[in-house]
């Protein structure tokens, strides 16, 4: 049976064809109106913007560059140009309760309508009433109150000294209050002339005294109640003087929000409390402050009036859109500030601050899952928002029970918000594993492609993408064949021949740095050299491991060989990945085999160097040998294989092909064309299957192999099912030419161990036999030769009389 033969050169790479292209320059090309390939995250946009349900939140999920943010960012502007009127917030002072401020909505426009109204307010008050208090008719009704009290005092006062006159008794006013003291010839008699009255006389004149002592107490206890009397008129009179004054401009300022009832209500309360604090607004400016609340008399009983505008809306402006780049607890849910006054920190409503999910009241809100994720209590703060559907001011340290001072306890506000989170694939799967709260509020997950087919209806949009990303980003206009090489670096970017990467900010960074090449150069439009030269610079950025490592192997430090024929060796291929880049390294495998008890030991996996997946293929690769050989009897031998000079961790199933080819070489004692390396992972029946890094694999070895000097002999065995995959450089095809280099695919286990030790695997024959001078039937007979070996030395080694 022939073996497979060795790709073409049009099959390791796809190339672009310019003139395919019906335009110049993408000047001539007009901006796509909707990223290629994206329906299926398109549709899951539409809808989650689109259905106002509770739990409708959106998740965009994807790698990082696949234009997740401009996608969202058009169809959150066009949703939210339909969708206007997001309500104002204001907070206000509540004259009942001075720690629990009041939530206020209003339409659009009008929350900065009414703090302006507010504060005129309280200047005309502060104007008007001064001016109500010094009035004539103010001034007379208060001298008539004042005189009023004063004649009742007079009267009673009066009416006890025209008593004791009457009796030949005085009332004398002392320093310490009321005397009586009997009088003689107009002259207040003496204490001892008093005494040398007749003793009948001094009791009539005690009597009378004590008589009238009660009567001038009756008059003293009646004085307080007049004088409350009189401060109940004065301050009746005061609040009827107040109101003719306030009641005037708050009625005309109710009547501009008569379509509000909450704002009356609060125009209520304001008017009782001017009118309960007159006398605040006849103070001086300098005065000292009135008795209060801390906060409050610090800054003068004025600022309860004052409103707070949380959140402000111009009349016409469309549904906020808020992108918080910062989402901490406070940036999300809002915070009350503090200042320094007198060695305390005091804060009061006008210092209360929205936060994100304030501003975005109405409209939408867009956040970045791993900032989220990494704030402390953010991401719990936004459920608890979703699903109380408000938003509660609530300091961080409280609501960790760190402090249990009194602070302001703001009224909540309704919440009205669609929540869009972007983040990785991960994220989003980890949260709705982990979190089962998690799929009930955010119902909706945009899954956004990484790559799209490269097709006849493709290849002109991903023109018009080239030619977006150029007006996006201020660059020239690129030609045809910059185009055409930009197609060719998508489809590598994308590792495989019949996709196109649509990563926008990779495919921007090349195409910037190309502009930058192309001005250096004087060039009107940028050209496909200057887009091949940014490629290559950008490749030379990252190569500096890539080619140490390289040296490593031409200095004969790591050891690979590209020519002769060893006997149970391989060269493998892995992928390093670092910092964003990828590039191929060959490594040399190993196999030893011996008379043993049918085990395949994995070195790496006992020194716990190796990986799940790579033990999983060297499983496989066990259960194949035990399947094609073992069916009639036992596996006899021991095994062992190893990745040679590894000294960091191995994982993935690519090499359990070349591990197989390995021990079977071993066991066929056949030896392996070392200008050859192998990628490919393998099942339990011997087929060979696809990996993953092909065009780095491939270009890691021929690179070794080029630098060592190429002679037709050298080439790679790579999947059957991998061609497709295959976008190589030109240095590689163009080897592949000049018939320097081959790579040839293969499907199955057989074709490729024919092609590494030139001698056919061979078909199993009647009775399970493999024809002798093949490798399986080699493989079969060594295996044979262990198991008899292993029964002889059981038999040799059992004692004599037992079965």
């Amino acid at each position: 049976m022939a073996g497979p033969e060795a790709l073409k050169p049009a099959d390791l790479c796809w190339r672009c064809d310019a003139a395919g292209f019906a335009f110049e320059t993408t000047a001539e090309l007009a901006d796509l109106e909707e990223l290629p390939g994206q329906d299926r995250a398109v549709e899951a946009i539409r809808l989650g913007l689109g259905l106002r349900r509770p739990g409708y939140n959106l998740f965009l999920l994807g790698p990082h560059g696949v234009g997740k943010h401009a996608l969202i960012d058009a169809h959150l502007r066009a949703t939210a140009e339909r969708h206007r009127g997001a309500p104002d917030w204001c907070y206000v002072h509540d004259f009942v309760e001075g720690h629990r401020p009041r939530a206020l909505r209003l339409p659009a426009g009008r929350g900065a309508r009414l703090r302006s109204d507010m504060a005129r307010l309280v200047e005309s008050l502060r104007a008007a009433l001064p001016t109500a208090f010094e009035s004539d008719d103010y001034r007379t009704r208060r001298q008539m109150i004042e005189d009023e009290f004063r004649e009742r005092q007079e009267t009673a006062l009066r009416t006890v000294q025209e008593a004791a006159r009457s009796r030949g008794i005085a009332l004398i006013r002392t320093p310490v209050g009321f005397a009586f003291a009997p009088v003689r010839d107009g002259q207040v008699v003496a204490p001892d002339a008093f005494q040398a009255m007749p003793a009948a006389e001094r009791v009539k004149i005690e009597a009378d005294m004590a008589e009238l002592h009660e009567r001038l107490q009756t008059a003293m206890e009646a004085m307080p109640k007049w004088l409350r009397d009189s401060r109940e008129k004065l301050r009746d009179l005061n609040r009827e003087t107040t109101l003719f004054s306030v009641g005037t401009l708050i009625k005309d300022l109710k009547a501009a929000y008569a379509d509000l009832a909450e704002v009356g209500a609060y125009l209520d309360a304001v008017q009782e409390d001017v009118v309960d604090n007159a006398e605040a607004f006849l103070r001086p400016p300098d005065g000292p402050a009135p008795d209060g609340p801390p906060a409050l008399a610090a800054r003068g009983l004025f600022t309860r009036y004052v409103v707070n505008l949380l959140v402000g809306h111009g009349a016409d402006d469309a549904a906020p859109v808020v992108y918080e780049e910062h989402p901490t607890y406070d940036n999300l849910l809002g915070r009350a500030e503090y200042r320094a006054e007198m060695g305390a920190l005091v804060t009061d409503f006008t210092l209360i601050k929205p936060g994100a999910l304030h501003r975005a009241n109405g409209g939408y809100l867009v956040l970045d899952a791993r900032k989220l994720l990494t704030e402390p209590f953010a991401y719990d703060g936004l459920k608890r928002a979703l699903k109380a559907g408000e938003v509660r001011i609530e300091s961080l340290a409280q609501r960790i029970s760190l402090i249990s001072t009194v602070s302001l306890e703001p009224e909540p506000i309704p919440l009205d918000v669609k929540v869009v989170l972007i983040g990785e694939r991960l994220l989003y799967y980890l949260l709705a594993e982990l979190d089962p709260e998690f799929q009930d509020l955010v119902k909706v997950a945009a899954d956004f492609e990484e790559r799209i087919p490269r097709d006849a209806a493709t290849e002109p949009a991903y023109a018009q993408l080239v030619a977006s990303i150029a007006r996006r980003h201020g660059l020239k206009a690129f030609d045809r064949g910059a185009v055409a090489r930009i197609a060719e670096f998508g489809a590598r970017e994308a590792g495989d021949a019949e996709r196109l990467s649509i990563h926008l900010s990779g495919l921007a960074d090349v195409m910037a740095e190309a502009d930058h090449l192309a001005g250096l150069a004087d060039a009107a439009a940028v050209g496909h050299d200057h887009v091949a030269a940014a490629i290559d610079s950008k490749t030379r950025r990252h190569d500096r491991l890539r080619q140490r490592m390289q040296e490593e192997i031409e200095r004969g430090t790591i050891l690979i060989a590209t020519s002769g024929a060893t006997v149970g060796q391989i060269n493998g291929l892995s992928v390093i990945t670092l910092g964003g880049t990828s590039f191929g390294r060959p490594s040399r495998i190993t196999a030893r085999v011996r008379l043993g008890r049918g085990e395949v030991v994995d070195i790496e996996r006992e020194v716990k160097l190796g990986g799940p997946l790579h033990s999983k293929g060297v499983l496989i690769l066990a259960g194949y040998l035990g399947g094609r050989f073992g069916a009639d009897e036992p596996l006899s031998l021991g095994a062992t294989l190893v990745f040679e000079q590894s000294y960091g961790g191995v994982d993935g199933d690519s090499a359990s092909s070349a591990e197989l080819y390995a021990l079977l070489s071993a066991l066929a004692e056949a030896p392996i064309k070392q200008s050859f390396a192998v990628t490919g992972s393998v099942n339990q029946h011997g087929d060979v299957q696809a990996i993953g890094g092909v065009n780095e694999k491939i270009e890691g070895f021929f690179d070794l192999c080029a630098a060592r000097g190429l002679d037709g002999e050298h080439g790679v065995l790579i999947p059957a099912s991998n061609v497709k995959h295959l976008m190589l450089h030109r240095r590689v095809v163009e080897a592949v030419e000049q018939g320097m280099f081959r790579i040839v695919p293969v499907a199955t286990i057989d074709q490729g161990i024919a092609l590494l030790t030139g001698v056919p695997a061979g078909a199993v024959a009647a009775e399970g036999r493999f024809p002798a001078d093949t490798i399986n039937g080699r493989v079969q007979a060594r295996l044979r030769a262990f198991a008899l070996r292993r029964r002889e030395y059981g038999e040799a080694a059992r004692p004599q009389g037992e079965p």
